[in-house]
């Protein structure tokens, strides 16, 4: 059975170096959710000050559900 991510939940978001300094799974907050199909959407993540120094970012949008899980 597949979480159901809602704005407002702590998450765990999956870089790889392509995308950022660092890689592995960094936490922040769920701040929106753009629909994109009946089975997909994005998840607008805003991430933790320790994570944006080491990332460089503090927003990111995740679309593939691989890479999002509840902290």
């Amino acid at each position: 059975m597949e979480e159901v991510i809602r704005i407002g939940d702590r998450v765990q978001v999956r870089l790889d170096a392509k995308v950022a300094r660092s890689e592995g799974w960094f936490e922040g907050t769920v701040i929106r959710i753009d629909p994109y199909s009946g089975y997909r959407s994005f998840y607008w993540v805003e991430f933790d000050e320790e994570t944006r120094a080491i990332l460089g970012l503090s927003q990111i949008s995740v679309f593939n559900p691989k890479n999002i899980k509840k902290a």
